[in-house]
């Protein structure tokens, strides 16, 4: 397994930061790292969001911390966040070709899916893992139902996951699970009390993952 692959998986979560400004992107991934999340996801429909990438690339390399992009619609901007340091490309959708450059470029590729149709197909066309999104839509029994026929295939939850059911999807089998909004909030200025709450909720999700993995059972949902 590549040190990208076993990243994300051992720890079960990728942070998927929108709206993301260069003058604040560090104190946000610094909050997340010291609550034990160590994949960063930057969608590209950000402004400035390659300059974002290339700077935590930098900030973090050989520091055990994996910086993706995220939202990626096709290979030409997978190229341009692969060159400016992205390690993974995460997609909302399937397309063959982004999948083939970000293997070409050394890139983890994590393309979407909604069926298990799709799911196949992204394997197929050399996908490390598969995003199943929106997840909520499709709920966790889907996760559960794939590991059966697909049990081969590492999935990633991703779309409206929250304390209250990022448990169930992780006992459903899925790989891991993408927290966006929930974990980082892109409105309102970032403040000191703002980056304390980061790391708090990065350590409720990082402990729930490792409980449900444990045996241990789902944190309550209160705990937000």
């Amino acid at each position: 397994m590549s040190f990208l692959l076993e990243n994300i998986s051992d720890s079960g979560i990728v942070a998927v930061i929108r709206g993301a400004k260069k003058d604040s992107i560090l104190d946000v991934a610094k909050a997340l790292r010291e609550g034990g999340i160590k994949s960063l996801e930057i969608t590209v429909e950000s402004p400035g969001a390659m300059g974002v990438i290339e700077k935590l690339a930098s900030e973090f390399t050989g520091d055990g911390v994996s910086v993706g992009a995220g939202t990626v619609l096709d290979p030409e901007t997978a190229r341009a966040a692969i060159l400016s340091g992205a390690q993974f490309i995460f997609s909302p959708t399937l397309n063959a070709d982004t999948i083939k450059i970000a293997k070409r470029y050394g890139a983890l590729s994590v393309p979407g899916a909604f069926t298990p149709t799709e799911i196949l197909t992204a394997f197929e066309h050399g996908a490390d893992m598969v995003k199943v999104f929106p997840a909520r839509t499709l709920g966790a029994s889907f996760i559960k139902d794939m590991k059966g026929p697909l049990p081969q295939i590492p999935l990633i939850a991703t779309g409206g996951i929250d304390l209250s059911n990022a448990g169930e999807f992780i006992e459903a089998g899925a790989a891991g699970i993408g927290l966006g909004s929930t974990l980082v909030p892109s409105d309102g200025e970032l403040t000191a009390e703002k980056l304390r709450g980061i790391t708090d909720r990065a350590r409720q999700f990082v402990e729930l993952v490792g409980r449900v993995r444990e045996g241990g059972g789902k944190l309550e949902s209160n705990r937000v």
